[in-house]
Parts: structure tokens; C-alpha cells; sequence
């Protein structure tokens, strides 16, 4: 599944290329997981401003009212400056602009891409409203805000950082990479967890996210960016999807348990409560 990482380098790897854009046509494929919202012939003619991200979501601002976009499970954007083929079974989302044509491929179809009159529409409102910190943003992370609420919650530190209320972005992979880097145990109490620890924590989500992006993302499957292209972020993981493999800070074997239906990758050994 995309998360933060995946959905940041997308943005980055079409953004400059759209600003400016005027919209020729919108054509839809088979329905997704929300609807448009409005006939596609009525962003015909709208001017792209910019495209921001908040949390996984990708916000495409146009001149009159905004586009939110959600990759789901399996989707990925392709935007590209020659003549577009004609829709593939698992292309859902075509924008032809004077500058290019942005595509969303998706084979499971829980992905979205939401017309709005813009951030204070209550259809945006409803979906942003709740989520969390920016771990990417010095100015919206903030260490105080982040002990607080570690301050106020008993539940187990890697289900409430896969959450998204407190900071959003750490899905199931760099879960368990900040807290195999923080030595913290993924079933730890959040309200348990010391405050160097928490501090190393607060830390720890900040630098892995950005070397993520650096490194591309995480392709395990099909995840590519609009141009195409694989992450490498994979090839940097300490323990997701080295069960049984050596730890590379005490060589004992990296253990997996299930949380909430979801693999949790870590050393028994390093990562103490």
C-alpha cells in the first residue's frame, strides 16, 4: 500500500510538470472506491495552481475548486507528455491537460480521486479534518505535541502510529523500521515509553520518512512514481520482511508477530519495553 513516502515522491515527480496545466478532458473508467463527485466535463477548462499532499493524500489545486487523489491499495499516477494509449482495464482516471495527461492505474480500485470546491468543502473537511501531524513539516511535527500524546494513550505504540491521529504517514514498513531504530518494543503501551525513548522516537520518524523519499519509496510490488520509476527504500529496511534473519545490531534472529491483522517485523533483543 502507498504510504506517506510513496505518495510524497509522486507528488514531486509530476508537480512542476502540471502547474500551469489547463484541463482538455477527463474521462473515467470503471467506478472506484468514492465517486468523482461532479460530471467530468465540468473541470473542463479549470487551470492547475499546484498539486500539495497532506497525509496520503494528494490535493490538486485548480483554479475553481480542487482535486484530492488517494492511491489506495495499488495505485500509482503516471503523467506523460506524448499522445496517450486508450484506457487500460485498470485505468480509471484519465486528465488530458495542454501539458500532459495524468493517468491513475489502479487494479483494486480502492483508490479515489474526489472533486471539491477546494479545503473547506465539507467533503475535504470530513476526510482531513482528523488526520494527524506532518512528520515532513519542522513547523507542524512538534516534539510537545508528540510526547502529549503519547502521554494520553494506552494502546500499544505500533497500532497508534499505523493510526494516524498523532502523525500521520507511518504505515505498516516504517512502523517497524522507527521503532526497531527508537528500541522500542511494537506492543509497548504508548503511555509507557520513557521520555529518551519517545524523544528518539519523535526523531526517528522524522529522518526515516525523509530517507524514504530520498531513496524513491518502497516498491515491494508495483509501486512506481509518475514517471515510472521504482523506490529503493526496501533495500535500506533493518527488519521488515527479515524474519529469521540476523539482526544487524545483535545478530539474533528478527522475530514477527501480528497486530491488529498486520506483520509487525522486530529483535526481540534491541527492542526491550
Amino acid at each position: 500500500m502507498p504510504e506517506l513516502p510513496e505518495v510524497e515522491v509522486t507528488r514531486r515527480s509530476f508537480a512542476s510538470q502540471i502547474a500551469g496545466a489547463q484541463v482538455l478532458s477527463v474521462t473515467l473508467g470503471k467506478p472506484l472506491r468514492w465517486p468523482l463527485g461532479r460530471a467530468p466535463s465540468s473541470l473542463v477548462g479549470a487551470r492547475v495552481q499546484q498539486v500539495r499532499r497532506r497525509g496520503k493524500y494528494l490535493l490538486i489545486d485548480l483554479d475553481r475548486g480542487m482535486l484530492m487523489v488517494h492511491l489506495g491499495m495499488s495505485g500509482s499516477l503516471r503523467f506523460a507528455t506524448q499522445p496517450p494509449a486508450a484506457l487500460g482495464p485498470h485505468e480509471h482516471f484519465d486528465m488530458q491537460t495542454d501539458r500532459g495527461t495524468l493517468r491513475l492505474h489502479d487494479p483494486r480500485r480502492f483508490g479515489a480521486v474526489i472533486a471539491t470546491d477546494g479545503d473547506d468543502d465539507p467533503v475535504a473537511r470530513k476526510l482531513l479534518d482528523g488526520l494527524g501531524m506532518e512528520p515532513l513539516d519542522a513547523h507542524h511535527f512538534r516534539w510537545e505535541l508528540f510526547r502529549d500524546g503519547l502521554a494520553r494513550s494506552r494502546t500499544p505504540i505500533k497500532p497508534l502510529l499505523l493510526g494516524g491521529k498523532l502523525v500521520v504517514g507511518v504505515g505498516n514498513i516504517y512502523a517497524s523500521e522507527v521503532l526497531f531504530a527508537s528500541r522500542i518494543a511494537p506492543t509497548t503501551p504508548a503511555q509507557a515509553i520513557s521520555a529518551v525513548k519517545a524523544r528518539r522516537l519523535f526523531q526517528a520518524i522524522r529522518d526515516i520518512l525523509a530517507l524514504a523519499v530520498e531513496r524513491g519509496g518502497t516498491t515491494l510490488r508495483d509501486f512506481s512514481n509518475a514517471d515510472g520509476l521504482p523506490g529503493h527504500f526496501q533495500l535500506q529496511a533493518k527488519v521488515y520482511g527479515r524474519e529469521g534473519l540476523p539482526c544487524v545490531q545483535c545478530d539474533r534472529p528478527i522475530a514477527l508477530l501480528r497486530q491488529g491483522q498486520r506483520s509487525t517485523f522486530y529483535c526481540p533483543h534491541c527492542q526491550k519495553s
